[in-house]
């Protein structure tokens, strides 16, 4: 553990790595990228239901002024004016805010996808260090949030400037244009002015998102070590497997060589190779290549051969070939049919079936 704890995190995060982080809520999302499609969504449904927000406003002040010269103020038409009053905010309010609350879900999971963990908001111990709050204050990502703010500062107030400036000499003219007018001035210029910071702010987010991304994939970095004790767990101890690998191949062997017994014939090499074949004329396209083996399993191969009475042929170079060309539970290939063909053909006259 001591040596593992000197190793760099040079290794890219694994699968199972970034799946723990996602679980725990780490991952990579930019707030400045959030905050910026609020504010162009809020505008943009403004700038579409400006006329309807004026005329509910309008209506409101116009019925609530109809109401001075007849109005006997209690504590009972004092609630119902507010309840009417409350409930009409509401209706002008709500479908910008469903607007803006559909853009905040759609840029969320733009970053993240589909997640909900309350891992982060689970209070821990360790977010109560002291050491490390105080390392995050001044960390690499502090310094860059800080610059990230004074240049959103910045840029803020030169599109202000900007904007403003190029509506000056209207602005003089104002002096001689009426009070809706100036309203209608002030409204335009204000959203135009919401939309260009918007707009300008929408790279310096996207610059951000990208930061964010390099500290999380920074952040998830592992030695080799750890990737080695992962690969571990995730896979299972290598001596484990390879004595499952083992009884694997021991089982295939057992049920191949149960298989001989109902070969039709065994092709040896005499020695080194046995191959047994099958063919059902009725059901078989082809003959069946039912075990094969070398050496011991090849000597197996011949025991049961002798055991059960199945002819046993030696034939090198049709042993050799259907050894390297065809598996168990093969179909022989077509190359070999006119030399398989003959030594069916030999042991069925043999047993008297031709």
């Amino acid at each position: 553990m001591a040596e593992e704890s000197y190793q760099e995190k040079t290794e890219r995060a694994t699968p199972k790595r970034r799946e723990d982080a996602r679980k725990r809520g780490q991952v990579a999302r930019s707030m400045e990228l959030n905050s910026v499609t609020i504010l162009f969504f809020g505008l943009v449904s403004l700038s579409f239901l400006s006329g309807w927000i004026f005329q509910q406003v309008a209506g409101g002040f116009t019925a609530n002024f109809a109401l001075i010269p007849d109005l006997d103020l209690t504590p009972s038409t004092a609630s119902e004016i507010f309840k009417e009053n409350g409930f009409r905010v509401l209706r002008t309010v709500f479908p910008m805010m469903v607007v803006i609350v559909i853009g905040g879900i759609l840029i969320n999971f733009a970053q993240v996808g589909a997640l909900f963990t309350l891992e982060p908001i689970t209070p821990k111990a360790e977010k109560f260090d002291l050491t490390k709050g105080a390392k995050r204050i001044f960390s690499k990502k502090t310094a860059v949030e800080l610059f990230r703010d004074v240049l959103k500062i910045a840029i803020i107030g030169l599109v202000a400037f900007l904007t403003i400036r190029a509506e000056f000499p209207n602005i003089i003219l104002l002096a001689d244009q009426s009070a809706g007018q100036v309203l209608v001035f002030c409204a335009t210029t204000t959203l135009k002015l919401g939309l260009r910071i918007a707009l300008a702010l929408l790279f310096l987010a996207i610059l951000d998102f990208a930061f964010q991304r390099f500290e999380q994939e920074k952040n998830l970095r592992m030695t080799r070590q750890e990737v080695k004790e992962e690969l571990k767990e995730y896979e299972g101890d290598p001596l484990i497997k390879a004595r499952v690998k083992r009884i694997q191949r021991e089982l295939s062997r057992k049920r191949m060589l149960k298989e001989v017994e109902t070969a039709d014939v065994v092709v040896t090499n005499p020695t080194h190779i046995a191959v047994a074949l099958r063919y059902n004329m009725e059901k078989d396209e082809a003959p069946l290549l039912v075990a094969k083996g070398e050496r011991l399993i090849a000597e197996k191969i011949k025991e049961i051969a002798r055991k059960f009475e199945i002819p046993i042929v030696e034939n090198k170079p049709l042993a050799r070939s259907l050894f390297e060309l065809a598996e168990v539970g093969m179909l022989i290939p077509a190359k070999l049919y006119r030399a398989v063909a003959e030594v069916l053909a030999y042991v069925y006259k043999q047993k008297g079936k031709i």
